[in-house]
């Protein structure tokens, strides 16, 4: 049985922030070309993950199957092996970007991986709620035991190595001279994020805090928005101490300084007269004069629309 966790943010519109899904990844890390096949042979046939011919349309393993299909459903392009809005402006042919050549799709996709409701427990619990910057694969697994004990015991301590390991691979970028997560890791897209480093000869990971060199303005204005519509429903303003440290919060999902989305709300606010950074009683607040799931929809938009 799935169990899934709410916070108090979502007790009004009953979305869970998580839900308790723990390996379902058959220890495959998302590889380049995977959503876009899975997402297209999905449009031409929602059930093509349970044909008994569906290793040889997708031209990868059994296992691999399974793999492309959780991650689909997972990064929300299918929901239910079927096309998601998210999807079809993403990847399909005349998407924002079908190939994900602009690394902005895929920390757009980091956010949709996370966003509620989030069905990778570990990856939301990397995340959004393990706080320390510096730690091992065995602290963060410690950690992420002490997690699923509070909540469900049912999940062995193996399913969440595999997510570590998973998590690991995925988002630990490559070095020359460390080789172990070189042959795993170099056909993972999400390397590229910069998201996590290894330190001390790969022995010691650490998250890179802050300005993100390839995170453009727009991803990280739009996410805010989204996150101010689901965090303060009919206001039009939310603090910035809250898009930064918030469970679920861009802040905590790209490991942003205040800095970075502050710059980032200045730099969008030059060519949109409908948001504004505000200063009330020494308090840093975004603020926006329209509904934020429209404007974050707008400005993608025109970001992908400016890349063509």
């Amino acid at each position: 049985m799935i169990q899934s966790l709410n916070s108090e943010r979502n007790s009004e519109n009953k979305t869970p922030l998580v839900a308790f899904i723990f390996a379902r990844h058959e220890t495959f890390h998302p590889r380049f070309s995977w959503l876009k096949k899975g997402f297209d042979a999905a449009k031409n046939n929602p059930k093509v993950f349970l044909q008994d011919d569906a290793p040889v349309i997708l031209g990868v393993g059994k296992n691999m199957v399974k793999a492309i299909r959780y991650w689909c459903n997972t990064f929300k392009v299918l929901k239910n092996d079927s096309p998601t809005e998210f999807g079809q402006k993403l990847l399909d042919n005349e998407g924002w970007d079908c190939f994900l050549e602009d690394p902005a799709s895929l920390w757009l996709l980091h956010w949709y991986l996370l966003k509620p409701t989030c069905e990778a427990a570990a990856w939301y619990f990397t995340f959004n709620i393990f706080r320390r910057v510096e730690f091992s694969d065995d602290e963060i697994f410690r950690a992420l035991c002490d997690y699923r004990d509070s909540y469900d015991r049912s999940n062995v301590d193996d399913s969440l190595k595999k997510d570590i390991n998973c998590i690991l691979k995925m988002y630990t970028t490559v070095h020359n001279n460390q080789t172990n997560f070189v042959e795993d890791s170099i056909d993972c897209p999400f390397t590229e994020l910069g998201l996590i480093q290894s330190v001390r000869d790969a022995k010691r990971y650490t998250f890179q805090m802050g300005d993100k060199f390839n995170l453009p303005a727009q991803i990280i204005v739009a996410t805010c928005l989204e996150y101010a519509g689901q965090e303060s429903k009919g206001t039009k303003t939310i603090s910035i101490s809250r898009l930064l440290y918030n469970e679920g919060s861009p802040g905590m999902v790209f490991k942003l300084s205040e800095n970075s989305i502050c710059q980032a709300i200045e730099e969008v606010a030059k060519t949109s007269k409908k948001l504004f950074l505000s200063d009330s009683a020494g308090l840093i607040q975004f603020s926006f004069n329209t509904e934020p799931q429209d404007l974050a929809n707008e400005i993608l938009e025109q970001y992908y629309k400016e890349q063509r």
